[in-house]
């Protein structure tokens, strides 16, 4: 999250790995010489000639013992929070007689609060096959897409050290409420979301400046540890003022505001002011250029190294927004944001009616709603002592809980009650009955294929099931058949242990499509 002026790195992406994000070295086969936990710092690494300690050299990264025999090391880390992973950088910086030789990445998705030895029995996907690496160098990468991941793997051939490990791609929210400290309760109602956390998917977008703290640590949990750990812009010279432009994780209607100083003491801006807009998939370009914006926060005197709560009374009440844009006069540093509010997305699941259907049902009712929009037995059992549900977005919440510690023997029932794309498509009709109002526009891409796509995905699901032993499993929701057969002949070629991963991810996103057409 820190500025790092010498090192390559992915604008637009939050750092998953990070520990200033909550990241976590769990476990590790060996960080004799230097902690795993270490790689996952802020900022570069650093090198201190002349440094030891009892066990040798000191280093700043993880680094594990010279393995003598067979196998090769591992770190096991906890994302700081579940996301997808578009970009790797696994840096040997100071590395140079020690580093590893090659090194893989795979992932899974598993509850934040799992050990270690259950993380560690899967299912991995793999998202970096075994690569070379240089000494002394960011060894950048593009790995496999394979949907969202809370834990990440990485392993090191044989033995070595690296300095830093970043994991660069975008959150998925979890929207769960928050522990509030006491300052937070005094002004923040509890069933308020921070709307402006990174964990909760917002991202800054642009600024006027961020010469010594980069834009994202504005929106880092917790409070800054220092002043490098903020949003701090150089010193204005001349007229203006600096500003910047933050998407926030969902849409929702601003409660309380809080703008944190800490550790900004001779150099906190003189005043600030916060701005609103409600513009979906808006590009930043347009954002920055926009008049549309409508004040939030008027502009308000800050006090250094202090925590501001701004609520009722000072906040100026208007409609749902999706970003904010602070401004502080002239300049200065702000380590932490904070939007407090309601969330006030579009509809993402049932109608509050077919909600109170569901929390109302018997258990048999609602037993047999769920089970059409997943089979696995154990995944409906949690369903069902989850309820009742406060939201739709509740309700897709606890279907991700009750999904996570589900193994192999859950995801091959699920799957069995999923007809085979690319059947005949009579029998598909009759397979279909029972969750026709559900999956017919899942399969619609298939229904709508022409004669030979559809023997060429009934012959290559056979090849699949022969390969696998379940049907070829695709959220088919807006995929041509001439894609889904694509993506059938891409996965064909993947190991055992990677496929039943990407089935049961997919499965995933299938079982939330269904609920939000539950009872629809």
């Amino acid at each position: 999250m820190s500025q790092e002026p010498r090192a390559a790195s992915f604008n637009g992406l939050i750092d998953l790995a990070s520990a200033e994000l909550g990241g976590e070295a769990l476990a590790t086969s060996d960080d004799f010489f230097a902690s795993a936990q270490s790689m996952l710092a802020s900022g570069p690494a650093v090198f201190i000639p002349g440094k030891y300690t009892d066990r040798g050299k000191w280093m700043d990264g993880w680094e594990s013992r010279r393995k003598r025999g067979p196998g090769h090391d591992y770190c096991l880390v906890r994302l700081g929070a579940p996301g997808e992973v578009l970009a790797l950088d696994i840096d040997t910086a100071h590395f140079i007689g020690n580093h590893p030789a090659f090194a893989s990445v795979e992932g899974t998705l598993a509850p934040s609060e799992a050990s270690a030895a259950d993380v560690m029995r899967g299912p991995f996907q793999e998202l970096l096959a075994q690569a070379p690496l240089r000494p002394g160098s960011q060894n950048l990468f593009v790995p496999r897409a394979i949907g969202v991941v809370s834990h990440l793997r990485l392993n090191i051939f044989p033995d070595g050290g690296v300095a830093r490990f970043r994991a660069y791609g975008h959150v998925t929210a979890g929207w769960r409420k928050p522990a509030l400290d006491d300052a937070s309760r005094a002004h923040v109602t509890p069933d308020a979301f921070d709307l402006a956390a990174l964990e909760n998917g917002a991202r800054a977008l642009a600024c006027s400046d961020a010469h010594f703290g980069g834009m994202n640590n504005l929106l880092l949990p917790g409070r800054a540890a220092n002043m490098g750990s903020g949003w701090e812009t150089r010193r204005r010279r001349g007229p203006g003022h600096d500003w910047i432009v933050i998407a926030l994780g969902a849409r929702g209607t601003p409660q309380v505001v809080e703008v944190d100083t800490n550790h900004f003491k001779g150099n906190f801006p003189e005043r600030c002011a916060i701005d609103g807009i409600d513009a979906e998939r808006a590009r930043p370009s347009d954002l920055v250029a926009s008049d549309a914006w409508s004040p939030l926060l008027p502009e308000v005197s800050l006090r250094a190294d202090h925590r501001h709560f701004f609520g009722r009374g000072e906040l100026v009440a208007g409609a749902p927004i999706t970003h904010v844009r602070l401004r502080i006069f002239p300049d200065g540093g702000v380590s932490r944001l904070r939007i407090w509010g309601e969330l006030r997305a579009e509809a993402t699941g049932p109608s509050a009616k077919a909600l109170e259907r569901l929390n109302g049902a018997t258990e048999a009712e609602a037993r047999e709603a769920l089970s059409r929009c997943c089979g696995a037995t154990r995944w409906v059992d949690a369903m069902l002592a989850a309820r009742p549900f406060d939201s739709a977005r509740a309700l897709l919440q606890a279907a991700t809980d009750a999904w996570r510690p589900l193994q192999a023997r859950d995801y091959l029932e699920a799957f069995s009650h999923h007809p085979e794309i690319g059947a005949d498509l009579n029998d598909l009709r009759s397979k279909l009955a029972r969750t026709a109002d559900l999956s017919q526009s899942e399969q619609a891409g298939a229904a709508l294929a022409g004669e030979g796509t559809i023997l060429a995905l009934r012959r290559q699901n056979q090849a699949y099931r022969e390969r696998f032993g379940y049907s070829f499993i695709v959220c088919a929701t807006g995929k041509s058949a001439e894609q889904m057969l694509a993506l059938l002949e891409e996965r064909l070629l993947h190991s055992p242990e990677v496929e039943i991963g990407i089935a049961a991810a997919e499965q995933a996103k299938i079982t939330h499509l269904r609920l939000q057409k539950l009872w629809s």
